[in-house]
């Protein structure tokens, strides 16, 4: 049986317009193909670890409106455990505006909403009983998620962070967390060092490692992962896939592996399992709609 995990973050409704190439400013390129997807990184990693696995609890806040009602069915659908999602009235459901080249590259704005007023006051203690991983991003409020990691490391409970979008984060938040997978720009924004060889690699991962963060992914692209552990440190490489959209790669990965860390994988294993989750879901379009099933990775 699945361990059961704990995913909080945010929830946004993904519009998508597939473009040959994209606008420099002030210019108007007419787009082909217009999507409307669940999406929201919270959200993409709840769907993500799901599929690949994991019993996920998953907490986020939604509007009122019909792209929350949407967003909750989806979740249902899913099959994630959702009885503490909250719905709001003050603010509209999260959106984002999102444009995929033919290269499969992306560009994103996003009107958070209701993400942003997802409070400590929100969170019940019974959300974090029976849990031992939790997965957390950064598109609800700093505050929150300093409430959380707090809460986690009074219970035990082993921290996942995934920096995105970056922000500089405090030595004392940093001290609590089990695991952080930044991307190449998460990196430089939160280190100051640009991961692009073997020597900065080593440079910015010693630098979570000195503010107490013992384990470290920096996720790569199409080159893969750096995994840096008291016991490993090496580039996993990424299967070779002709991409067809970037969107949520990164969000699959974080929900792939969170789902092998509950499993009790090692960090090779885990590793591999969430490269190839990411792998499969470039070869296809949408943010959760492009996370595999657990049949397709094994």
């Amino acid at each position: 049986m699945a361990v059961k995990v704990l995913v909080i973050g945010s929830s946004n409704t993904d519009m998508v317009v597939k473009t040959e190439s994209f606008p420099k400013p002030g210019e108007t390129v007419l787009g082909g193909v217009f999507l409307i997807n669940p999406g929201g990184k919270g959200a993409n990693q709840a769907v993500a670890a799901a599929r690949s696995g994991a019993d996920v609890r998953f907490v986020t806040k939604v509007g009122k409106d019909i792209f929350g009602k949407q967003s909750i069915e989806g979740f249902s659908r899913e099959g994630l455990d959702i009885t503490n999602i909250v719905e709001t009235d003050e603010f509209a459901s999260g959106i984002a505006l999102i444009t995929v080249s033919e290269s499969g590259e992306n560009q994103i704005v996003v009107a958070s909403g209701a993400n942003m007023d997802l409070n400590p006051a929100d969170l019940p203690d019974s959300i974090f009983e029976d849990i031992k991983f939790v997965l957390l991003q950064l598109e609800i409020p700093l505050q929150t998620i300093k409430y959380i990691v707090q809460k986690c490391i009074a219970l035990n409970i082993k921290v996942i962070l995934n920096p995105a979008p970056a922000v500089m984060l405090e030595d004392n938040l940093l001290r609590g967390i089990y695991l952080i997978t930044p991307n190449e720009t998460e990196t430089q924004i939160i280190t100051g060092i640009l991961p692009d060889s073997s020597d900065s690699l080593r440079e910015a991962t010693s630098f979570f490692q000195s503010k107490g963060i013992k384990n470290v992914i920096i996720t790569l692209g199409k080159k893969g992962v750096f995994l840096m552990t008291e016991k490993y440190s090496q580039l996993i490489p990424a299967l070779e896939v002709k991409p067809v959209d970037t969107t949520a790669a990164g969000d699959v990965f974080n929900g792939a592996i969170l789902t092998a860390l509950s499993d009790g994988k090692d960090w090779i294993e885990a590793c591999q399992f969430a490269c190839k989750a990411a792998a499969i879901s470039v070869t296809r379009m949408g943010a959760q709609s492009s996370a595999p099933y657990r049949h397709e990775l094994n």
